[in-house]
């Protein structure tokens, strides 16, 4: 399966990238540190591609094993090296899973799932990557 993305430069730092279905994202970086930008960088739409990635997967996982979940929220928190280039050393996906009556060994089962066997984003990051996951369920209000 073929993928393509076109990315082209708007201004200053700024580029928007489109895919094949003509859907894009802008990103950005600041002209100095602590400056302006208006969109996430390219490093950050890493970390959005592996949350997203791994929360898929959990819903479907959870779905599929029937649990009744009313939100699911992956926070994200990520180390880089100084030296550049500036990969990232240590990135923890936080789970943060609402619903009432939720298996604990079930939404346990679908992170580990995600992480060991589906989630493609973080197959690729992981030779490079230490990557942890941690999760919370919270009662349905």
């Amino acid at each position: 399966m073929k993928n393509t993305v076109t990315t082209q430069w708007v201004n200053d730092y700024t580029f928007v990238s489109t895919n094949a279905d003509q859907q894009s994202i802008v990103m950005d970086s600041p002209t100095s540190k602590g400056g302006d930008k208006i969109g996430p960088s390219p490093m950050e739409v890493v970390l959005m591609g592996l949350s997203a990635c791994a929360g898929i997967d959990v819903k479907l996982i959870l779905t599929k094993a029937k649990q009744t979940f009313s939100d699911i929220q992956v926070q994200v928190s990520a180390e880089r090296r100084e030296e550049i280039p500036r990969i990232y050393t240590d990135i923890n996906l936080h789970f943060v899973i609402t619903g009432d009556d939720l298996s604990e060994k079930q939404v346990a089962r679908a992170i580990r799932l995600s992480a060991e066997k589906y989630c493609s984003v973080s197959h690729m990051l992981q030779a490079t990557v230490n990557i942890t996951h941690t999760h919370v369920i919270k009662p349905a209000v």
